[in-house]
């Protein structure tokens, strides 16, 4: 394990925290920090990341297993659906480790983060929404399809594997400036 490894793991557990005092603005904090170690990787020079990808989803348990603390002070319906897609995704996750395939993640996808999110945001922006069946099921198709574009973007179509972080903050840069 290199001390980059190390670092990356530290950034990671930190920024996983807050959410355990502040669901939403924690949540959004993890998953930035979840993006981060891309930018640390990609700068740091520690010795190197052998296998990003186990890295990465081990590193992911981290702020799931935070995520699944704080859904498990919800009830009913939030909490249920909190439990069974963070099993799901643990399930496709034993499977990624065993296998390192990549597509598997496509089948197992992370649809729990995005339940998490909305969840937390509901209960800060609108305590007294209720789910119903419709908007239950229009919820978890939108979020699931949102997070299957996201994997696939990611593990099944790969179309950031060929950049680096600084690239892609250089790409976006230049279209917010109109190419300067």
């Amino acid at each position: 394990m290199t001390l980059e490894v190390l670092v990356i793991a530290a950034v990671r557990i930190v920024g996983s925290l807050p959410v355990l005092r502040w669901p939403l603005a924690g949540g959004i904090l993890a998953i930035l920090v979840d993006l981060s170690d891309l930018l640390l990787r990609d700068t740091l020079d520690l010795g190197g990341v052998p296998d990003y990808q186990s890295l990465d989803k081990w590193l992911d348990q981290v702020y799931m297993a935070a995520f699944l603390i704080v859904a498990l002070r919800w009830t009913g319906t939030e909490r249920r659906i909190a439990v069974g897609l963070y099993a799901y995704r643990l399930v496709g996750f034993v499977l990624f480790e065993l296998s390192h395939e990549r597509a598997l993640l496509l089948l197992f996808p992370n649809v729990f983060e995005f339940w998490f999110l909305t969840v937390a945001a509901l209960h800060r922006f609108r305590p007294s929404f209720a789910w119903r069946g419709a908007s239950l099921a229009v919820g978890l198709v939108v979020l699931t399809g949102l997070k299957e574009l996201q994997e696939w973007a990611i593990h099944g179509g790969r179309i950031f594997d060929g950049i680096s972080s600084l690239d892609a903050l250089d790409m976006v840069w230049r279209w917010l400036t109109g190419g300067r």
